[in-house]
């Protein structure tokens, strides 16, 4: 059974930066591909960010050139910088595994989330 935990949501004004942050309860960040998906009221899963166990990442357009997933293998952590915020990057921030590319919203295991609100 794997934990994910994610932490550093908040709110912010269009423009700022926010740092998520996702705990493994085991190795799983160097061994699975893991990633983040985004989910606003009423709108549908949308995968973020991924990376793999080689450290190769994929972005959503939307996101691409703000946001940058990296992961922390030794404390078992992946993050996602998110610079440059928009109001549309509202949304419920979900960390998962294994999240191997964009489209896999379904995964096996997810945290509960963190909110990130950016105002206008």
């Amino acid at each position: 059974q794997v934990q994910l935990v994610e932490s550093g949501g908040g709110s912010v004004q269009s423009g700022g930066s926010l740092r998520l942050s996702c705990a493994a309860s085991t190795d799983t960040v160097s061994s699975y591909c893991m990633g983040w998906f985004r989910q606003a009221p009423g709108k549908e899963r949308e995968g973020v960010a991924v990376v793999d166990s080689f450290g190769r990442t994929s972005y959503a357009d939307s996101v691409k050139g703000r946001f940058t997933i990296s992961q922390d293998n030794g404390k078992h952590t992946l993050h996602l910088q998110m610079n440059s915020l928009k109001s549309e990057d509202t949304a419920m921030y979900y960390c998962a595994a294994p999240m191997c590319s964009l489209s896999a919203i379904d995964p096996l295991y997810w945290g509960q989330g963190t909110q990130v609100t950016v105002s206008s």
